[in-house]
């Protein structure tokens, strides 16, 4: 993301996140990992089908969210967030697309139902993970894509370019750290797992949603 988040609440504590900006920088490592995270999450959503609906949680300033949109023209594509800032920001760079502010626990809110979840690096930051998948799983219809950072080696990586040394390499905001291993056994916990990808340094996941 490229804005911080809110303060803490109450219902629930939020730490401000990466503000990295991933899709503009021109650091050709960073743009060569993009590029991998994209590769996977595309190859992965060519078995999701043509959905007629799309949800994507956690979706910050909008560019996954118009992607998807880009991807299925003719589907109902939309994105959330729990600041009204970040919603903003998201809505005057996409102007046409749909962007409502709620929290991934909040998914379900309006009743409606959706072929395809979308949540891109939004569970590392939840402190309720089990919760917000149980929530994901009222909300899709067919199909969920998460991605998380793959741990240790995302912490690994970090350090090796002397970032967030304090805190042993952990980005702030992230408040859950998987291995593939362990991430994939939170989703099977709800979910059919269709297929993965590891694009360095994430796991990425597609699951169905059972009957």
């Amino acid at each position: 993301m490229t804005a911080p988040q809110p303060a803490s609440t109450a219902a629930e504590p939020i730490v401000a996140g990466n503000v990295y900006d991933k899709y503009g920088t021109r650091n050709p490592v960073a743009r060569r990992l993009q590029a991998g995270f994209e590769r996977g999450m595309a190859a992965l959503l060519d078995l999701a089908g043509e959905p007629g609906s799309v949800l994507e949680v956690g979706c910050g300033e909008g560019h996954v969210t118009a992607k998807l949109a880009r991807r299925w023209p003719d589907a109902r594509v939309v994105g959330s967030d729990l600041s009204p800032e970040i919603v903003a920001l998201a809505r005057s760079l996409h102007p046409g697309l749909t962007f409502e502010t709620r929290t991934v626990y909040e998914a379900d809110a309006a009743g409606e139902r959706f072929d395809l979840v979308v949540a891109c690096e939004v569970f590392e930051h939840l402190e309720r993970p089990a919760e917000a998948l149980e929530t994901l799983a009222r909300v899709a219809r067919r199909h969920l894509f998460l991605s998380v950072p793959r741990e240790p080696l995302w912490r690994v990586l970090n350090l090796a370019r002397a970032k967030y040394v304090r805190d042993l390499g952990n980005t702030p905001g992230h408040v859950q750290h998987w291995s593939t291993r362990a991430f994939l056994g939170l989703v099977r916990a709800r979910f059919d797992v269709v297929a993965v990808r590891t694009p360095l340094p994430w796991t990425q996941v597609l699951a169905r949603c059972r009957a």
